[in-house]
């Protein structure tokens, strides 16, 4: 059974960090590109960051570089997302996501994906 676990959401304030964990289980990890989409209250979901199966590469829709950094860790098939400086805008539910075909940056504007996490919810105070 193909799973994807986040963790790590929760309320902080403006400026303020989180680290988001996605678990995988079900499939070759490092054979998927993975990353992170967020859904915010009233508008659509949009891709936040994901990495690349081929070649390692990190991709970031252009409202977090800079303040996000996405990383895995094949032995433990888990991606994380370091959130820093965090802004009342980054409130939103982030869900873990893999794709089995590897589509570069084209990955964060996509709305299929293979798998999909539940979600955990970030709420950032002002």
């Amino acid at each position: 059974e193909v799973q994807l676990v986040e963790s790590g959401g929760g309320l902080v304030q403006a400026g303020g960090s989180l680290r988001l964990s996605c678990a995988v289980s079900g499939f070759t990890f490092d054979r998927y590109q993975v990353g992170w989409f967020r859904q915010a209250p009233g508008k659509e979901r949009e891709g936040v960051s994901c990495l690349s199966s081929r070649d390692g590469s990190a991709y970031y829709t252009d409202s977090v570089k800079g303040r996000f950094t996405i990383s895995s860790d094949n032995a433990k098939n888990t991606v994380y997302l370091q959130m820093n400086s965090l802004k009342p805008e980054d409130t939103a539910i982030y869900y873990c996501a893999a794709s089995s075909t590897d589509y570069g940056s084209w990955w964060l504007k996509r709305t299929f994906m293979d798998y999909w996490g539940k979600g955990t919810p970030v709420t950032v105070s002002s």
